[in-house]
């Protein structure tokens, strides 16, 4: 991570009310937020520089969370970008799955904002 530059984070989510809670969270922090409301929007990303981290839902419209992950990791500059899955998904059948598809670290909601913002900064600093 640059030290000048301001982490990039993307946050990929449709509740519109969370991406601004995490947006607000995020940029209180520091980071630079940008927002992806659907997979579509997420895939599109994947021909951008990556982001520092994302924070990912699961269930989200035209393409979910897991394939979003699969695509992340599949793709040359993005296989090592952290990913926290922030979802209410919480059966194990669920979790097992994303953090065997190359997920870092899985949030269920309702969250607590500030575990998921100790997880991703720890994430990032792994990823350092």
């Amino acid at each position: 991570m640059n030290a000048q530059a301001a982490p990039h984070v993307l946050v990929v989510e449709d509740e519109e009310d969370i991406a601004y809670i995490l947006r607000f969270l995020f940029q209180r922090e520091g980071f630079t937020v940008d927002h992806a409301a659907d997979g579509r929007e997420a895939l599109a990303r994947l021909e951008q520089p990556p982001p520092h981290a994302v924070v990912l839902d699961i269930m989200l419209p035209y393409h979910d969370g897991i394939e979003i992950v699969e695509r992340l990791r599949a793709q040359p500059g993005w296989r090592e970008v952290p990913v926290l899955m922030l979802t209410a998904k919480a059966r194990e059948v669920d979790i097992v799955r994303a953090l065997d598809l190359g997920a870092d670290d899985y949030v269920t909601k309702p969250f607590q904002p500030e575990e998921v913002l100790a997880r991703l900064r720890r994430l990032m600093r792994r990823a350092a």
